[in-house]
């Protein structure tokens, strides 16, 4: 009987050993509210990391990885942590979406899929020049990406930062942030930049071959950021490689404000991207 408890003692503590081991890692950091949720400021990859962190976190914990401009037009972002959704940023300003930020990014997505226990797919937000981030992360790791959700986004350096300044597109552009993109990319001239091969727009097949859904958002006056130079051309190029894309465009809006009215449909989008992957 001694031996009987014993053992039954002994397989309620494995039981319950196995059951903390399960239990997600939780963040460190600096912790404080962001439109009252739980948020943590913390140190990863060289850089700092934030993470927003639902009431109930929907099963598997998933997640969206905004680009840049953490805050910034964030109603989609709320409406997805309301929903179940974590919300993470990794500080990487002025890289561009350059291989060194996609460097950082690797560091920081092991961090939270190995010790915190995420989703290993991450749906991507790029808001306006972090569409430059979040295909560029797409595009190198297929496999580690669940959807894309672009606001406006910048597809092509050439068309910004370059623009009118560099003679290269309709876009005013902007000289200090080409000379910042030439120093991220270790490009040697204008001419390397001009060259180069692996701009959004010019490497949607490895997105397309994965199948991964993009959801472009756009307005048709957008003179900072010109949309057939960037989503449209996304657009029209992953249609015709047969990949999965949708669009809002919003008539008459010019680069800001960014975002919807009604973020119900980029809630949806990545809920079907979930639910797709089950």
């Amino acid at each position: 009987m001694v031996c009987r408890v014993l053992h039954l003692g002994v397989v309620f503590l494995i039981g319950t050993f196995s059951l903390s081991a399960a239990e997600p890692k939780a963040f460190p950091g600096k912790a404080s509210e962001w439109n009252g949720f739980p948020k943590y400021d913390f140190p990863a990859a060289g850089t700092t990391a934030t993470v927003v962190v639902p009431k109930k976190a929907l099963p598997g914990r998933p997640w969206v990885w905004r680009a840049e401009f953490f805050g910034a037009f964030a109603d989609a972002d709320k409406l997805l942590v309301e929903n179940g959704w974590h919300l993470a940023y990794l500080q990487t300003s002025d890289l561009f979406g350059s291989p060194k930020a996609i460097a950082k990014w690797e560091k920081f997505h092991a961090l939270m899929v190995d010790e915190y226990g995420m989703h290993p797919k991450p749906g991507l937000i790029g808001l306006s020049r972090g569409g430059l981030y979040a295909m560029n992360w797409a595009a190198t790791h297929p496999d580690k990406t669940l959807a894309v959700y672009l606001d406006n986004a910048v597809c092509d350096f050439k068309s910004w930062p370059g623009g009118k300044s560099k003679m290269l597109g309709a876009s005013p552009g902007s000289a200090g942030e080409w000379a910042k993109m030439l120093k991220a990319y270790d490009f040697a001239d204008d001419a390397a930049a001009i060259a180069y091969k692996l701009n959004p727009v010019d490497n949607l097949a490895p997105l397309a071959k994965a199948g991964i859904p993009l959801l472009l958002v756009y307005g048709d006056k957008d003179q900072v950021v010109p949309h057939p130079e960037n989503s449209e051309k996304v657009y029209d190029r992953y249609k015709a490689l047969n990949a999965p894309v949708e669009r809002i465009v919003k008539p008459g809006f010019d680069h800001h404000p960014h975002g919807l009215k009604d973020n119900a449909p980029v809630l949806k989008f990545f809920t079907a991207a979930l639910e797709a992957k089950k």
